[in-house]
């Protein structure tokens, strides 16, 4: 499992301290530091069968100076897959990917769910 976080988000710590009662093994990896790519990121997106809209980072600073809101309509799933490529601080996170899905964002009981199946 993948655990892609920016250890100064409080909804991040608070997802690998959820992890780690749980004593669910993982590989961490700092999305500031290390920006998934379009290949990565549209594998993870057709993975968890969501929207590519919930792979973005709605509630940053950097989705609000770009204007995405108002932008990603517009825009073609190549396009969106490319934009959110170009940085990190625009992908939802914590982003937790298992070998069948990808979980943009900790909701503690949809995480339960799916890892009770692993």
């Amino acid at each position: 499992m993948l655990f892609l976080w920016y250890p100064k988000c409080s909804i991040c710590q608070k997802a690998k301290k959820w992890l780690d009662a749980q004593g669910i093994s993982y590989e961490t990896r700092d999305i500031k530091e290390e920006n998934p790519g379009k290949e990565e990121l549209g594998q993870w997106y057709r993975r968890s069968g969501l929207d590519i809209k919930r792979f973005f980072n709605t509630s940053g600073l950097l989705y609000k100076s770009m204007q995405l809101k108002d932008r990603l309509p517009q825009m073609s799933e190549d396009e969106k897959l490319e934009l959110l490529a170009t940085d990190g601080m625009l992908v939802k996170r914590p982003l937790l990917i298992t070998e069948e899905t990808a979980l943009p964002g900790f909701k503690e009981a949809q995480w339960a769910q799916v890892l009770e199946k692993n």
